[in-house]
């Protein structure tokens, strides 16, 4: 499919917009940096580690000696233990709180919820196990059993153990393993540990005070309670709100997919927000049935190359955008304008280019919100003032208009940074109190802060005690984002100092294929320790910093959010830190270096 540039204003003033943009960012900062948020432990928000969609079952613990544990049965785990078996390693077994695999897409079952990039590119091995999605942006019921159907493809499924939360990793060097306990009283002996905890799957709260004090329903968008608002995952038809007034806190990825379910169903709704987020069009046809028999084998890994340009790179000459929605709409324009005017001559030209083309496009947004909200305090409130990828772009055909129904309104937190606090029986924003009998958090995930926030373990162990905590305080150390010194057999899959693909799928599955070659190699040789030395893992670090693009400027620049951790410059855990020689130099890399068959830079023992 050909889709064309963008009609976009083309007279922007960007002095103007620059000045604009800071008044906005300053107003929103908070010296609580990511402090601001709390753990879902307990309280009326409930324990976030106890699972509302499955009974816990009564078992025996484990005591087993395994080749590997890999911790976490989302997209990351699920990949992981994909290449292990393809490599030939079978003595495994995925460790998850969750009741089955899937991770976010177990958890998140609230109304609405779907895929917000193409489910083309996000869902993985669609060649190999000839499934297809039922459309551009796939519903989360369809991407949850996608992960079954992974598991079951790839050998692992009746390996799991669900229903189970890692508490202690520690390295034992008498017996060359790590010993990892869990709450169900278990212990498992694992030859090696991947580490796939994902990058969604710790809830968060925003801190306000008196949030024990609400007498009313509350939940997290993570933890939706259908019995309480009625419907269900496979029909959110919320009809028992029709009585309750209403409030979500949050416009982000997940609130704009709720939003309107609410909107229709409650009796009022109150869509509390400190940063609105932009909003385009959502193209969402189902998948043609003639597109998938002109289909030519290889055709995912191209798509997935076409829309990896689109969105972190740059478009070629002859490029033709396979995506065609709001993630590849920047450079689609760039390359529709360089056919007509020429291609840059030089980097500063293409620069300047794509900073006037991202005030354009955000221009273009806020007249959007403008052409769809009808009251036009309301439509300003919901106009973003950042540059593109400041935020996660999103896409919705309803969230706009649900702000033209007489049952909602918008409250704009963005002068008190939040709520002010929660009463009794609601919510005080800036100066006034707001009854409603149910409060929704869509507050988001514990993406880019500290270690400990995310993974939720509470002890994890290297050699001589090292805790990787400390290890890591001050940011990843690692070789080629997957091992570290001082934690031999231990691999990572996530935004760890590594190569960056717009698929975080594709990105996930070949750290997870790495690890699988480097632990399948090592078993073959018998050996039972294997470390990055201090010195491979230096050296690496110092390439990786001296290459990584300064993205800080661009930071400075952005209001607070999960992609800056709360507004920090050069966020250690910040999603975009990455190999500055691209992606296909990155995996280049690790291809010759797994072709050489020497593990160079790896002690064996």
């Amino acid at each position: 499919m050909k889709c064309d540039a963008t009609l976009c204003p083309e007279d922007v003033d960007i002095a103007a917009l620059k000045a604009k943009y800071e008044q906005e960012r300053v107003k929103r900062i908070s010296d609580k940096g990511q402090s601001q948020y709390v753990r879902p432990e307990g309280g009326a928000a409930g324990d976030y580690a106890e699972d509302p969609h499955k009974p816990l079952v009564a078992r025996d613990p484990y005591d087993e000696e395994l080749d590997v544990v890999v911790v976490g049965a989302g997209f990351g785990g699920l990949l992981a233990s994909y290449h292990l078996m393809q490599a030939g390693v079978t003595n495994i077994r995925n460790i998850d709180s969750a009741g089955d695999f899937g991770g976010v897409w177990y958890w998140n079952r609230y109304p609405g919820v779907q895929c917000d990039n193409d489910a083309y590119c996000y869902l993985p091995f669609l060649e190999e196990t000839g499934f297809m999605p039922s459309k551009k942006f796939a519903d989360g019921l369809e991407i949850q059993g996608y992960c079954r159907l992974l598991a079951e493809r790839g050998g692992f499924k009746d390996k799991a153990v669900f229903h189970t939360l890692v508490q202690d990793i520690t390295w034992d060097h008498t017996i060359q393993r790590y010993r990892l306990k869990t709450n169900r009283g278990d212990e498992f002996r694992p030859r090696f540990v991947v580490m796939a905890c994902g990058v969604l799957n710790m809830p968060k709260l925003p801190g306000i005070k008196g949030i024990n004090d609400f007498k009313g329903k509350i939940f997290h968008t993570a933890r939706w309670d259908y019995d309480f608002t009625g419907g269900s995952y496979n029909n959110p038809v919320l009809d028992k709100l029709a009585d309750k007034r209403v409030a979500i806190i949050g416009t982000g990825a997940t609130a704009i997919q709720a939003v309107p379910h609410l909107g229709k169903y409650a009796k009022h709704l109150y869509v509390i927000q400190r940063t609105p987020s932009s909003v385009d069009e959502r193209p969402n046809p189902p998948t043609d049935e003639a597109w998938i028999e002109s289909l030519q084998p290889g055709w995912q890994a191209d798509r997935q190359a076409n829309f990896h340009r689109a969105a972190m790179e740059v478009f070629q000459p002859g490029d033709t955008d396979q995506i065609c929605d709001i993630w590849t709409e920047l450079n689609r324009n760039l390359l529709a304008q360089s056919e007509e005017e020429g291609f840059p001559a030089s980097m500063e030209e293409f620069l300047a280019r794509r900073e006037t083309m991202d005030f354009r496009i955000m221009s273009r947004l806020r007249e959007r919100v403008a052409s769809i909200v009808k009251d036009p305090v309301t439509a300003e409130a919901l106009k973003p003032y950042y540059n593109f990828l400041c935020k996660r772009p999103l896409s919705s055909n309803d969230f706009y208009p649900t702000f033209n129904r007489d049952n909602v309104d918008l409250i704009d937190v963005s002068e008190t940074i939040g709520l002010q606090e929660l009463t009794a029986n609601g919510f005080v924003a800036n100066g006034k109190e707001y009854e409603v009998d149910c409060i929704i958090f869509a507050s988001g995930f514990e993406v880019t802060s500290d270690l400990e926030r995310r993974w939720g373990i509470k002890h994890i162990t290297g050699r001589d005690g090292v805790s990787i905590y400390d290890h890591w305080r001050d940011g990843p150390k690692t070789l080629h984002g997957t091992m570290t010194h001082q934690f031999p057999n231990m691999f990572y899959i996530g935004y760890i100092q590594g190569g960056l693909n717009a698929s975080v799928t594709l990105q996930f599955g070949r750290q997870g294929y790495h690890s699988a070659y480097i632990i399948k190699h090592a078993l073959d040789r018998g050996a039972k320790e294997v470390e990055p030395t201090q010195t491979a893992q230096d050296d690496y670090v110092s390439q990786f910093e001296a290459l990584m693009p300064d993205l800080s400027a661009f930071q400075a620049a952005c209001p607070p959010s999960y992609f800056n951790n709360e507004g920090d410059v050069n966020a250690k855990w910040a999603l975009f830190r990455s190999w500055g020689g691209g992606w296909n130099g990155f995996e280049e890399m690790l291809d010759n270096w797994r072709k050489n068959g020497q593990l160079d830079g790896m002690s064996i023992k």
